[in-house]
């Protein structure tokens, strides 16, 4: 029967080369799975996931195999980034296919892949006295009908324009849309302009059509000079007003920006001045955490430490006691801010157990065969916060310092 099993056929090709490498070496140093695991410090299952190509070993757990194996660790690390770019690329695929499944399982919900409404005609509208236009996707328009442009008039219908057009009162222009007509004849009044100033001098710019000057007029008060405007204001007091207006808003905006800031700031700092500030630690308020560590501080609290990054090359062994053969140490991570407790050389049934600050965790060996075991993180400001003690299943019990 072969000590390994087939790798997995949906592995990419470089984390499979990775793995099988992997493999050889164990294989050369003949140790077997829990040997393996009580000189690397990572536990007898990490190690059966890692060689068997259904987890990625973290770079901590290479550097530790090639410690044990007597490989040179920068041609095994050179590997292992390779690797570990591909495994990125297959999750990175995979999420993306998932995803393509929900977006077409939420189409085909939606009705999305089915034909239109019955009733609907095919796309097809029906026009008043019996006619039909069809609706063409992508075409601006009422019910999809392409927009038409009027056709463009000939030199004899503008000069029939030109001679007879104006003044009619239609209020087109030569391409039959309503707006203004263009400048007019000598002599002609233009219908198109009523907005056009008039001419001081003019009866109808000083008091509409029919006023005298020096009678009453009938049409009210006329503008005062050519520059007024109606309503008695012309354009230089209609923009002075229009920046007193705007200074004006600007001010109470200030005002009401003064007093959030002196509410919300100064009365809130008297109403807190007399409470404590609650501590904290400085780990959790590292926002730099390097590549992998996906924890710090409090944060860390009751989590593996292998499965935060916090292990491998970030941690250290802080404290040792000897318990007979067993061997109880305080592992601390600065780069997380925690601490944990381990076992090594232990049996079935050992437990080991770590506390700091009132808080404590228990890790214990279930599994026949395996002599390592080690608890979840407490948080701690440095590692002499920490202490771990060995419970054996005979009996005895020691504490590191």
């Amino acid at each position: 029967m072969p000590r390994w099993k087939d790798l997995p056929d949906e592995l990419d090709p470089q984390v499979r080369e990775f793995t099988s490498q992997l493999r050889r070496l164990v294989d050369r140093s003949g140790l077997n799975i829990a040997a393996l695991a009580d000189r690397t410090g990572y536990s007898k299952t990490s190690w059966e996931r890692y060689l068997g190509g259904r987890l990625l070993a973290p770079k901590g757990a290479i550097v530790a195999l090639a410690e044990v194996t007597g490989t040179n660790p920068i041609h095994l690390t050179t590997m292992w980034e390779l690797a570990e770019r591909a495994w990125s690329r297959s999750e990175m695929r995979h999420d993306m296919t998932m995803e393509a499944i929900r977006i077409s399982q939420a189409r085909a919900a939606l009705g999305e892949f089915g034909g239109p409404p019955a009733g609907t005609g095919g796309g097809t509208t029906t026009r008043k006295g019996g006619g039909s236009a069809t609706a063409t996707p992508g075409i601006a328009g009422p019910s999809g009908v392409s927009p038409t442009i009027p056709p463009q008039p000939t030199g004899a219908d503008a000069d029939a324009r030109d001679s007879g057009g104006r003044g009619s009162g239609s209020g087109t222009n030569s391409w039959g849309a309503a707006g203004r007509q263009g400048p007019s004849p000598a002599g002609t009044p233009s219908q198109a302009s009523p907005a056009a100033p008039a001419s001081p001098s003019s009866p109808s710019a000083a008091g509409g059509p029919g006023w005298t000057p020096g009678t009453p007029n009938p049409y009210g008060e006329p503008p005062q000079g050519p520059g007024a405007r109606p309503g008695g204001s012309d354009g230089k007091g209609a923009g002075r007003r229009r920046l007193t207006m705007f200074l004006a808003g600007v001010v109470g905006v200030l005002v009401v920006i003064g007093a959030v800031f002196f509410f919300t700031g100064n009365g809130g700092d008297k109403k807190n001045e007399g409470k404590a500030k609650s501590p904290s630690r400085s780990a959790t308020t590292n926002p730099d955490l390097p590549a992998g560590v996906k924890c710090a501080g409090a944060g860390c609290t009751g989590k593996d430490a292998e499965a935060m990054g916090c292990s491998g090359n970030l941690v250290a062994t802080a404290k040792t006691a000897t318990v007979g053969t067993t061997t109880v140490q305080v592992r601390y991570s600065k780069t997380c801010g925690a601490a944990w407790g381990r076992i090594t050389g232990a049996a079935q049934g050992d437990e080991v157990r770590v506390s700091a600050g009132g808080t404590s965790h228990t890790g214990d060996i279930t599994t026949a065969g395996d002599t390592i075991a080690y608890t979840p993180m407490v948080a701690v400001k440095d590692a002499t916060e920490a202490k771990a003690c060995a419970v054996l299943a005979s009996g005895r019990t020691g504490c590191t310092n």
